[in-house]
């Protein structure tokens, strides 16, 4: 069973979880966040599915107009931000390898690979390796804690110091870990992973520096199977209008890695299995305005879309103020 769970703050700040199965969509009663209600499916050994029916049925929701009032956020939390981890893994995507090696490639060619390249090479022979066996590791990166995460349709907001603000559409693993260290998957949502390309063109060495960077999820947390094929078109708007468009890919059948190793070389370190914990991880993509020439202005608005899920995530881009930071000795 396949269904979608978004949270709902109303004007005065009440929070609620609702259910989306198809064209409809009601309030679940009882609870007030997602975590909350991951929590009391693991307590009582059933599945998200099993809790959503037990609870019930709700009010209506039309879920497109809450949406435009900026009444859903994103559709995972956790009242204390750093208990929530953002990171992900790269160079996951058939194509992948593409735009990055224009970043890195200097005068390679031949066996004269990039790394990028390398590391690609290495995930598809390897990325998906048989039920019960280790696959290569991949690339892996670090965003920041739940205090990076902003809602569907909040400003991305680059650093003061930021060289660029560039958009990723992909998909985001949502995890929440349980009382004994095991990692639950609670589902897929949309997501824009947002990084610095220019940072990261001038040495991939940077790339770390890049990506310490907002992000941004789609209302939508896809509960059940994973889809094996997704298919999505990532705009950007610029004064009402499109200055830039692309389809974009994922799933696994367009990636390099299946989700099961990516999530093995994740959750095999013990630091990422702290109980009550929840993990957001980006599984990368292979589309990117940057390697089309674009350069993003204050003001642009990133909006990214993708059967099954209804609804996008849009998001303006901002720059921060500069707060000059003085380390002082104590």
């Amino acid at each position: 069973m396949t269904f979608r769970l978004l949270q709902h703050r109303a004007g005065n700040g009440v929070r609620s979880v609702i259910a989306a199965d198809g064209d409809g969509a009601h309030f679940v009663p009882g609870f007030e966040s997602v975590r909350a209600l991951a929590l009391h499916a693991i307590a009582t050994k059933s599945t998200l599915a099993d809790a959503v029916a037990a609870a019930g049925k709700g009010d209506a929701m039309d879920i497109v107009a809450a949406f435009e009032a900026g009444e859903l956020i994103a559709p995972i939390d956790h009242e204390d931000a750093a208990h929530v981890l953002m990171t992900g893994t790269g160079l996951t995507h058939l194509g992948s390898a593409e735009g990055r090696d224009k970043m890195h490639r200097a005068a390679a060619s031949g066996e004269n690979l990039t790394d990028s390249m390398r590391i690609f090479l290495e995930g598809l022979e390897g990325g998906k390796p048989a039920p019960g066996q280790v696959g290569q590791q991949p690339e892996w990166f670090y965003k920041g804690d739940g205090s990076q995460l902003v809602g569907p349709s909040d400003p991305l907001t680059m650093p003061a110091f930021a060289k660029d603000g560039g958009e990723e559409p992909e998909l985001a693993g949502i995890y929440i870990i349980g009382p004994d260290g095991t990692p639950f998957r609670l589902g897929l949502a949309l997501a824009n992973e947002f990084s610095d390309h220019v940072t990261e063109r001038h040495n991939y060495l940077w790339l770390a520096h890049s990506k310490l960077r907002q992000a941004a999820l789609g209302p939508e947390l896809l509960v059940g199977p994973p889809p094996a094929h997704v298919e999505g078109t990532s705009r950007i708007l610029r004064d009402g209008a499109t200055i830039w468009e692309k389809p974009f890919l994922s799933g696994e059948a367009n990636m390099s890695h299946s989700l099961s190793n990516l999530e093995h070389h994740h959750f095999k370190y013990a630091l990422f299995r702290r109980p009550g914990d929840i993990h957001v991880h980006f599984f990368g993509t292979a589309t990117l305005s940057f390697s089309d020439g674009v350069q993003t202005r204050e003001g642009d608005v990133f909006e990214i879309a993708a059967a099954p899920f209804a609804l996008p995530v849009r998001n303006p881009l901002a720059r921060a103020a500069d707060a000059p930071v003085t380390v002082q000795a104590l």
